[in-house]
């Protein structure tokens, strides 16, 4: 199975999407760069976290226009693997690829922690690797990680189990203070209708070896491989 981590100018988590996939899952690894205009001959493309073009206008404003994803927006209608962290799922809601939209965290603080995330849905090509009500403890780091969607697009989001992970208590308790940025419904990631494009604010990247302080992000890696596997032996 062969992976694409997308670089935009200011991207600083592709090294880490790189290394995870490649070392930690053994799985084929390339960088695309963000004016390459086509993404043939991959099974899954990843757009990693950091600062695409400095977050001028507004977190993945700009980076939506880049060359690479309008075959990135191709690539996922025809039900290609799509994973978003962090900017990447900035960049996934300025492009459409997901409904709703970011704001700044709660308290204009930019958050670098570990935080604690419970498995909503684990039917997904993303979490089929999980348990539902699992929780994980996965960190992360941006400013604008505040999910926000009109209260119609957020029920139909609930309804059609389309929040993958949601912020919350060590024991699964969904609570407010558990929330780290405000985000509504204490999203932490959500998944397109079909189930095929994922955007979250945690990093799994960055808690995918014991070294780093939590293995628990593995497992979406490791879903989209099982997945990607199960579907070409179809």
């Amino acid at each position: 199975m062969k992976f694409g981590v997308v670089v935009f100018p200011g991207s600083n988590c592709d090294a880490d999407c790189h290394h995870a996939v490649k070392n930690v899952l053994g799985a084929e690894c390339d960088y695309l760069w963000h004016q390459d205009t086509s993404v043939a001959g991959y099974d899954a493309i990843i757009l990693p976290g950091g600062f695409s073009y400095g977050d001028y206008l507004r977190t993945g404003a700009i980076a939506r226009f880049s060359p690479i994803m309008a075959a990135v927006a191709d690539f996922a209608r025809a039900g290609g693997l799509v994973l978003g962290i962090c900017n990447g799922f900035q960049i996934l809601l300025e492009a459409g690829l997901l409904p709703g939209a970011m704001r700044r965290n709660a308290g204009l603080s930019f958050r670098c922690e570990f935080v604690n995330v419970r498995v909503e849905n684990a039917a997904t090509p993303f979490t089929s690797a999980y348990q539902a009500g699992q929780v994980l403890r996965l960190p992360i780091a941006h400013g604008e990680g505040n999910y926000y969607a009109d209260p119609a697009t957020l029920a139909a989001l609930e309804a059609g189990r389309q929040v993958v992970l949601r912020y919350s208590e060590p024991d699964g308790r969904i609570t407010p203070a558990a929330n780290p940025n405000g985000s509504l419904g204490n999203v932490a990631a959500l998944v397109n209708k079909e189930g095929n494009v994922l955007g979250m604010m945690p990093h799994p990247e960055r808690s995918s070896e014991a070294i780093l302080g939590s293995e628990d992000g593995r497992g979406i890696l490791t879903s989209m491989l099982q997945y990607l596997q199960r579907r070409r032996a179809r």
